[in-house]
């Protein structure tokens, strides 16, 4: 088989599943297309150009359709869904939201961008005041995700932990965990509620 561009970005993602970000590296991508690593660098020049490609089939996978809300739907509504498919896109591979931080100038990301600025201009919010929303509702995004996706503490690391002292110099803080947590609450329960917060804000009027 040919070795082309999709075709390598394509064996990236299979070992971004397999081994997580740290895991891709031109020297085992190589290995796994059965070819010598300087001829990966013809169709991806350096580590960069390979995690932004990475991070362009990542979104591709979820944002194949891209698309304005309907003329009666509200903004708010609509970006809080775009946002959603995010977080979807970014949870479908281990390291998700690292590739996505990691990448430069990713084409796709850009597109959800725009879409979403765009759209908010045509609703009569200020180019700078959608700017700002925009980046704070994929910012929010992405940081929401990497905790998610971060590793959690072994039990090597948690041996001396002392819940019950932790507790008692945080009391409000393992309360609020709790009373959150109740049965049938998840952590997808929690990125809507901040994400409602997040753009609860945005909606006031617009002063710029």
């Amino acid at each position: 088989m040919a070795l082309d561009r999709q075709r390598i970005v394509a064996e990236a993602v299979a070992l971004l599943d397999a081994e997580g970000l740290d895991g891709v590296t031109t020297r085992k991508l190589a290995a796994r297309l059965g070819v010598r690593s300087p001829t990966l660098y013809w169709h991806l020049p350096n580590k960069a150009a390979l995690v932004t490609a990475l991070a362009d089939a990542i979104l591709d996978q979820e944002f194949g359709d891209l698309s304005p809300p309907e003329p009666d739907q509200p903004w708010p509504e609509w970006l809080s869904g775009l946002a959603g498919r995010l977080r979807r896109a970014l949870l479908a591979h281990p390291d998700g939201a690292r590739v996505i931080s990691a990448a430069q100038l990713s084409a796709t990301m850009a597109a959800i961008s725009e879409l979403a600025m765009s759209t908010l201009v045509a609703r009569g919010v200020s180019l700078r005041r959608a700017r700002v929303i925009v980046l704070t509702v994929e910012r929010f995004t992405v940081g929401h995700v990497l905790e998610e996706q971060a590793p959690r503490p072994d039990a090597e690391a948690l041996k001396d932990f002392d819940l019950d002292d932790f507790a008692g110099r945080h009391p409000t803080v393992v309360s609020a965990v709790a009373e959150y947590f109740r049965p049938g609450c998840t952590v997808d329960d929690l990125f809507r509620d901040c994400l409602a917060v997040v753009i609860a804000g945005a909606r006031h009027p617009d002063r710029s």
